[in-house]
């Protein structure tokens, strides 16, 4: 509805995760940098916590564009509520191996042989595995048993697991110390502060072809900051939502009653 009220080229704030709309603040900047190194020095085991919405799928997103097609390839599982033998067959899947659903052969070790197979054709197979806090302990000893494929210069698989702070808590169990200690890089996202919250604000208006409206007041920016706490998930809730509002009072100015509507809008969503 407002997108063409602005003269927006694209929507500012959807809340899927865009690589093209990525905001490298400081600690989404250090993420980033600890992924590409875990990747080219081929670490084997990466993880990357973060509270909901932080951004986590974004950085990966951003993360795999950059990947040169010519030199790795990518394996995304999004859904982690499968079992050990699903998790092999998703993983084959992925690669465009041919599997037979209904024989349990030995899988493993057509994966093993899938991954030699790109490996010597001068691949690298990068794993990333989302809201991975939701794997069971029987899934997370397969993945640990899967990076132990390898050749005798390098792994197979380069596997970052990708989750909510409840990975963290589930990574000091003792029954995954092993797991744990296969972990050589480990970031843990931060949500952004006030400064950057007003920064990726104007950063997403202006790459959606904003041209000096509409303008967020400071008081809407300081609003939108306290009520989000900085996960840009909310950020872009609070955001398209109070945007509505402007563009129903025919308005070029956000202020912070259109902000405040969008607070009371999401909380009722949220008890509904």
């Amino acid at each position: 509805m407002y997108q063409q009220f602005y003269g927006f080229e694209a929507m500012p704030f959807n809340v899927t995760p865009d690589p093209k709309f990525l905001f490298l603040s400081p600690t989404h900047q250090e993420a980033l940098s600890h992924l590409r190194y875990g990747i080219t020095e081929r670490k084997g085991f990466i993880v990357l916590t973060g509270e909901v919405g932080c951004g986590k799928s974004t950085l990966c997103r951003a993360l795999l564009n950059e990947l040169d097609d010519e030199r790795y390839e990518s394996v995304l599982i999004l859904n982690p509520r499968v079992d050990e033998e699903q998790l092999v067959l998703a993983i084959l899947r992925e690669l465009g191996e041919p599997v037979d659903e209904h024989t349990h052969a030995d899988r493993t070790g057509r994966l093993n042989e899938a991954l030699l197979k790109r490996i010597h054709a001068g691949k690298e197979i990068v794993m990333i595995i989302d809201e991975a806090q939701n794997l069971s302990f029987e899934v997370m000893e397969q993945v640990r048993l899967l990076s132990n494929l390898e050749t005798d210069e390098q792994k197979l698989l380069q596997i970052i697991l990708m989750g909510q702070p409840e990975l963290k808590v589930k990574l000091r169990e003792k029954r995954l110390r092993q797991l744990r200690q296969r972990v050589l890089v480990y970031y843990d996202l931060h949500p952004l502060d006030r400064q950057q919250t007003e920064a990726y604000v104007q950063h997403r208006l202006s790459l959606a072809g904003a041209n000096g409206r509409p303008r967020f007041t400071p008081r809407a920016l300081r609003k939108v900051y306290r009520a989000s706490r900085g996960t840009p998930r909310m950020i872009n809730n609070l955001c398209d939502k109070a945007l509505l509002s402007a563009y129903i009072r025919n308005a070029d100015d956000v202020n912070w009653w259109d902000v405040r509507r969008a607070v009371k809008e999401l909380k009722r969503l949220e008890h509904a």
